[in-house]
This record gives structure tokens, C-alpha cells and sequence, in this order.
């Protein structure tokens, strides 16, 4: 058995056939328990994996650390009860317990939910810079290449997965997740972990929807493209536009559409791959 999917016996129907017992591999879900100092801040509930990865890039994106310096170790809990680690940050390294101390669960759909609010983002945030130019042909090819690189989707088909991308669509890192925040905290937690952070010239595709959350955490790592298989959430859109992000939706079936900074697609091009922007015609001008 792997980290990432249990096995399960179970019945199987198809048409009017009789049911067919057999086996069947699902995504894991477990919790997680986030401690720093010896002291807890955190639960979230993940699939097992990378996790050494996931809560340097959770505690990136909440502001506790900014680079890899700032954490001296991670471990496991003494005599923890399920999956629990400790990191120990650098000496000189502030925290403030009382606001993530606040007994908020993470559920793996949604993050530390309304922990961050945009006021305080946008105050710790920068607007990202003008780069990359994009073609339109580097964003088709990305759902491609992310889709070969989930293996474990492929076993259990029950997994988010968060990849990175240089602007010439080359793929540098795919993290899977039962939650799409988690998969992306991995993805963050690499870059940090190689020191390659900020991402100033690189694109984060996910392959669910772009929530808030995921806007949220591409920006803190200074990702300034973020691109779903599915749909944006509004409060997305309206952080990618204050923050100058490109945020793309419906990457699939050969097109997409361009919900805040077309300016990074090159136009021409897009025009003739069917883009669609209602930025555009909105009320506020993207980015």
C-alpha cells in the first residue's frame, strides 16, 4: 500500500449485469497536525506525501516564513497521536501564536479558510511585475503535460494535483492532493525548500477550480499566471486583477478564457485561438 491510495474491495455494477466484487484503490485523506515550537496551529486534512514540503509552503503562504533560512528543522511529534510535525524556525524568527493559534480546522477543500483576509494580503503582497509574454500555445500544452504526471489520480482518480511551469511550458514540479490548497502548498514548499522563489517568471496550473485560496498562495510566491481546468471563483478573479495576476479558466478541450491580465497573452495570437476575455467588457480593466 501506498501513502497516497488504500485499497478497497467493493462491488461494482455495470448495465444490467449482475455486481461484480472487486478491488479498488482510493486517495487517502488524512489529518495532519502542524505544530510550531512544540505548540499547535494547524490541522489540515491531506493526502499523505510530501508533507515536508506542504508545511513550509503553509507557513510561506500565511506569512510565518519568507525564505528557507527561517526554518531551522521539521519532525515528527513526540508521542503524537496520527501524522503530526514540529518545525523548529530560526532563532530571531517572530510568530504570532494568538492568530494562528485559533483552533481553525483546514478542511481539504477550502484551506485555512478566512484566515488571510485580502486587506492584509494586499498589504503583504506585491502586484506582480509585466512578465511572462505568453504565446497561446504554451498554455494548451499545459493541462497535457500535467495530466501525464498524475500517477496516483490514474490508480484512484480521487486526487487534485498543482503543477509548475516556466514560461516556455516546461514542467518543474506536480504535487497531488486530496485538496486542491494542499497540492499547491507542496508545489510552494518545493520552491522554497530549492530556493527558487519569488516565481516571477513561472505559471501554476491546478486542475480543479482557482478559489481565492489559490490565488492567494500563487501570489504570496509571486507566481503572477494562474491557470484551472475548471472554473474561477469571483473572489479570485477580483484579487488577480488587484494583484496585476493572469488568471485563466476552462483550460480544456483546446481553449480557455482569460479572466484578469490578458495583457500577458500575446494578442494577435490569442485572437486566433479563440480566447475569450470578459475582462474586457467588465466594469474594472483586469490587472
Amino acid at each position: 500500500m501506498s501513502e497516497e491510495a488504500t485499497p478497497y474491495r467493493v462491488l461494482r455494477y455495470r448495465d444490467d449485469r449482475p455486481a461484480e466484487p472487486a478491488h479498488e484503490e482510493v486517495a487517502r485523506e488524512a489529518p495532519l497536525i502542524i505544530r510550531l515550537a512544540g505548540r499547535d496551529v494547524g490541522v489540515t486534512m491531506r493526502t499523505p506525501g510530501h508533507d515536508a514540503e506542504l508545511i513550509p509552503g503553509f507557513l510561506f503562504g500565511e506569512g510565518v516564513i519568507a525564505r528557507r533560512a527561517d526554518v531551522r528543522a521539521i519532525h515528527p511529534c513526540d508521542a503524537a497521536a496520527g501524522d503530526c510535525l514540529d518545525v523548529t524556525l530560526a532563532p530571531g524568527v517572530p510568530v504570532d501564536f494568538a492568530r494562528l493559534s485559533r483552533h481553525v480546522f483546514a478542511s481539504s477543500s477550502c484551506g485555512i479558510c478566512g484566515s488571510v483576509s485580502i486587506e492584509r494580503l494586499r498589504a503583504r503582497v506585491s502586484r506582480a511585475g509585466d512578465g511572462p509574454r505568453l504565446d497561446p500555445a504554451v498554455i494548451h500544452a499545459l493541462p497535457g503535460s500535467l495530466r501525464s504526471a498524475q500517477p496516483t489520480f490514474d490508480r484512484t482518480g480521487g486526487l487534485h494535483a498543482a503543477a509548475l511551469f516556466d514560461a516556455d511550458s516546461r514542467r518543474l514540479v506536480v504535487r497531488e492532493d486530496i485538496g486542491r490548497h494542499n497540492a499547491v502548498d507542496k508545489v510552494v514548499g518545493h520552491a522554497l525548500w530549492s530556493e527558487m522563489l519569488p516565481l516571477v517568471r513561472h505559471i501554476l496550473l491546478v486542475s480543479g477550480r482557482a478559489s481565492f485560496e489559490i490565488v492567494q498562495k500563487a501570489a504570496c510566491a509571486g507566481i503572477p499566471v494562474v491557470a484551472a481546468v475548471s472554473a474561477p471563483s469571483s473572489l479570485a478573479i477580483d484579487l488577480a486583477r488587484d494583484l496585476n495576476m493572469t488568471l485563466i479558466g476552462f483550460l480544456r478541450d483546446g481553449r480557455f478564457t482569460v479572466y484578469a491580465g490578458a495583457e500577458r497573452l500575446r494578442a494577435s495570437q490569442g485572437r486566433a485561438a479563440g480566447i475569450t476575455d470578459p475582462a474586457a467588457h467588465a466594469d474594472r480593466p483586469p490587472g
